[in-house]
């Protein structure tokens, strides 16, 4: 995972355990997922949405970068809700 120490906010750790989401999972999605959309005007560091899969369950993490330190942020975590998103929940569906 490029070698930055990965830091988890309160938020994501509440997330987490309420959806039964285990580190080993968001390290597993950060490494093989795919990002699918960026924010780079998210403060106070830019973001991304990660979207990945552990084993049947898909799983979105947004992390952000924190160059100055080398660590990247884990936000939050969450299984996407299929009634949003199209097949393979990379895409949101339109309203």
């Amino acid at each position: 995972m490029d070698g930055k120490r990965l830091v988890f906010r309160v938020h994501a750790l509440k997330r987490m355990a309420e959806r039964s989401v285990s580190e080993s999972e968001v390290r597993h999605v950060l490494e093989k997922g795919e990002i699918i959309q960026d924010y780079p005007e998210d403060l106070p560091f830019p973001s991304r949405l990660v979207a990945g899969w552990h084993g049947d369950r898909p799983l979105h993490v947004v992390v952000a970068e924190n160059p100055t330190e080398g660590t990247r942020i884990v936000v939050t975590v969450y299984e996407p809700d299929p009634e949003k998103w199209q097949p393979g929940f990379r895409e949101r569906k339109q309203p």
